[in-house]
């Protein structure tokens, strides 16, 4: 059994903010408080807080923050040095968990160090490749040079694939380790499939529902996948396609699908339904850390057509159990879905298996992964040591990964 632990949890990003890094984290965070951790929540206030009082018992700090640029929806904490050094140095953690690198994340790192206590963090966001789909490649190198000194300050860095961590480790990363993500596959089901929500779709109970769900904006390539759904309609003319989300691409993208359904943002539970009222999951971004909306599709029963990248590599077998086009074959991506939408026996094989596939990425899983390598931490283990039910990696030869 695993000790109790005082865990200071630092974020720039947390519900009610709906992103994957908010949601995963949250789950995170309740997991280990459920099994008897006391965790304490470092966050920027958000405009929620204005409007209530925390609860005596809560542990959440909260610290001043700002709209990130592009993404005003999500809040940059500001540095806070000078709040966290007499906080931790009275209440001491036995560990600080840095999920995000902003000023907040990088306040967090300098005092734990001064004060010596075991830091572990999370690389959860590509922000590095982010700048070149809004006219700043330039800084995709001083970023990632910033991501390598902040991550290799802290004792581990969990990463959510293997993949990643191998481009990470060839930039230079060092104490890696590899701990999937997980996803609530009771949420996410194939029996809250809703009869009448296809109906306001307009659609009949054969006819192929392609979703999408994330943020519309450039990284996510969502003009690959219209010009996808255009070409499967010439085979199946009574094929729709839904994207849930919201962002600065909309407008362009109602433009390009002007018969494609537009929900906006949804809560938890009426995304859950839209999932399982569709039939394919089409997803073409190569900007994702990991993609949690792929488990989330495939505990929904969703026929997945993705590149062969982050989440889709992970959980993906070609043809088993979802599709996966070759990266940055925009063409061969296309075909994979031109060929689904015409196939109805692959399909349905293809949902039954993506069901069965997710109902074994459970959270329990995941949040004991996190606590072993916490422990580990604690403990002054070298990453380098194969944690049970985790993946150390560091390069064992020029094609391998030691574990």
């Amino acid at each position: 059994m695993q000790s109790q632990l005082r865990i200071a949890v630092v974020t720039e990003t947390y519900p009610p903010e709906i992103n994957g890094v908010a949601l995963t984290l949250k789950r995170v965070v309740d997991g280990l408080r459920a099994n008897g951790h006391r965790v304490q929540l470092v966050r920027p206030r958000q405009a929620k807080d204005l409007a209530q009082t925390l609860s005596a018992e809560s542990d959440d700090v909260l610290m001043r923050g700002m709209a990130i640029p592009h993404y005003p929806h999500l809040q940059l904490g500001l540095p806070s040095r000078k709040r966290l050094e007499p906080l931790w140095t009275l209440q001491r953690p036995d560990v600080v968990h840095i999920a995000t690198e902003g000023p907040l994340g990088w306040s967090a790192l300098r005092v734990a160090r001064k004060l010596r206590i075991p830091v572990t963090s999370d690389f959860r966001t590509n922000f590095h490749a982010y700048s070149t789909h809004y006219g700043m490649g330039w800084l995709s190198k001083p970023i990632m040079a910033y991501l390598k000194r902040f991550h290799n300050q802290t004792l581990t860095t969990m990463v959510p694939t293997r993949g990643l961590a191998e481009r990470l480790t060839d930039a230079g990363f060092e104490r890696l380790k590899v701990v999937a993500r997980g996803v609530d596959s009771g949420l996410f089901n194939p029996a809250l499939r809703d009869p009448s929500l296809r109906a306001a779709w307009g659609v009949q109970p054969q006819t192929p529902v392609m979703l999408c769900v994330g943020r519309l904006a450039k990284e996510k390539n969502l003009p690959l996948l219209i010009r996808a759904y255009a070409q499967a309609k010439l085979i199946r003319p009574d094929m729709r396609l839904v994207l849930v989300g919201d962002g600065p691409m909309r407008a362009e993208l109602e433009t390009l699908a002007p018969d494609a359904i537009f929900t906006g943002s949804l809560n938890r539970e009426v995304l859950a339904k839209h999932y399982a009222s569709a039939d394919i999951f089409g997803f073409p971004s190569q900007s994702e850390t990991f993609g949690n909306v792929v488990l989330e599709a495939m505990a929904s029963g969703l026929a997945v057509v993705a590149f062969d990248y982050a989440a889709a590599e992970e959980n993906i077998d070609h043809t088993r159990n979802g599709l996966l086009a070759r990266i940055d074959d925009e063409e061969g991506f296309v075909r994979l879905l031109i060929n689904l939408a015409k196939n109805d026996t692959q399909l349905t094989h293809l949902r039954n298996a993506a069901r069965e596939t997710a109902l074994v990425c459970d959270w329990q899983t995941i949040v004991s992964q996190i606590e072993t390598v916490m422990n580990q931490a604690i403990s002054g283990v070298s990453s380098t040591t194969q944690a049970p039910n985790s993946t150390s990696f560091n390069r064992a030869s020029s094609d391998g990964v030691a574990t």
